[in-house]
């Protein structure tokens, strides 16, 4: 009997997600925007420069100190157990890292396997320092990917809003209000941070506030960046300009996203009626 062929063996190319599910492979599968970790063919954790990891949303969202954190990391991080410690010792409950697993597992996997966004390698083996949380059948997390992009396009077809400095500007008077949630977005909307700073600094993930910010866009709450240059290279992800460099190994911690981004110039509004009927019209069909 013949050995299975390992997935992208003798292609010259790195393999997708769906073969090294076929193949029950365990390791990292690094991406041109993060990484998606595997382990018998599912998916156990993701993560993304874009995206903020657990120990932001659970830190940042008040639910552990920093250090509880740097304990956990400390003393089960190398083992990679700290989704374990910090259940044992009584940090969190099993449903709160579960919840808050899966939320940081969706939101990287959104960036890191998205449109634009593709394999570039697999290194077999790797492990993440998080530690099993609640495996995902890799089919669930390809097809909630492409949920997630094609409820972007619907909300407001303006993906470069995504990727630049969130600008605020005076809606007319027939703009709908805000709710609490997109009003402390719109507080950070200083021309300056872009949306995955600002989902950083808010502690959501960053995927939500990208949701966020397409209706306030769609509303005309916020400006609608329109390129005045060369278009971006068909490979660039929508959550991250260009080509991200990868991590510098997988487990690392991401970067966090540069302090300041380009000026906010160029800006110029789009047919606003127009574009928010035909929203109201694609979310009703939602």
């Amino acid at each position: 009997m013949n050995a299975p062929r390992k997935a992208g063996a003798r292609t010259g190319r790195a393999p997708g997600l769906t073969e090294l599910a076929a193949e029950r492979a365990s390791g990292a599968l690094l991406c041109d925007a993060g990484t998606v970790y595997l382990q018998g063919g599912q998916v156990v954790h993701a993560e993304s420069p874009v995206s903020p990891g657990v120990e932001v949303l659970l830190t940042t969202g008040g639910r552990l100190t920093a250090d509880s954190w740097r304990e956990a990391m400390g003393r089960a991080g190398p083992a990679g157990g700290v989704g374990r410690f910090l259940v044992d010792s009584g940090r969190l409950s099993g449903a709160e890292l579960e919840i808050c697993h899966l939320g940081a597992l969706f939101d990287a996997a959104y960036f890191a396997l998205g449109h634009g966004s593709g394999p570039r390698g697999f290194q077999r083996g790797a492990a993440h320092w998080l530690g099993p949380v609640r495996p995902v059948d890799a089919a669930v997390v390809e097809r909630e990917t492409r949920r997630r992009g094609e409820l972007l396009a619907a909300l407001w077809p303006y993906p470069r809003v995504d990727t630049e400095p969130v600008v605020r500007r005076r809606p007319d008077g027939r703009a709908p209000a805000v709710t609490p949630r997109q009003r402390a977005v719109l507080a950070l909307a200083d021309g300056v941070r872009t949306p995955a700073r600002i989902a950083r600094e808010l502690g959501r993930p960053a995927f939500h506030t990208l949701i966020d910010i397409r209706r306030l866009a769609a509303a005309g709450h916020i400006a609608t960046p329109r390129s005045t240059g060369p278009a971006a290279p068909p490979s660039s992800h929508p959550g991250v300009p260009g080509h991200p460099a990868l991590p510098a190994r997988p487990g690392a911690r991401p970067p966090l996203p540069p302090g300041r981004g380009p000026t906010a110039a160029g800006f110029t509004d789009p047919d606003i009626d127009l574009l928010r009927r035909l929203r109201d019209a694609l979310e009703a069909t939602l």
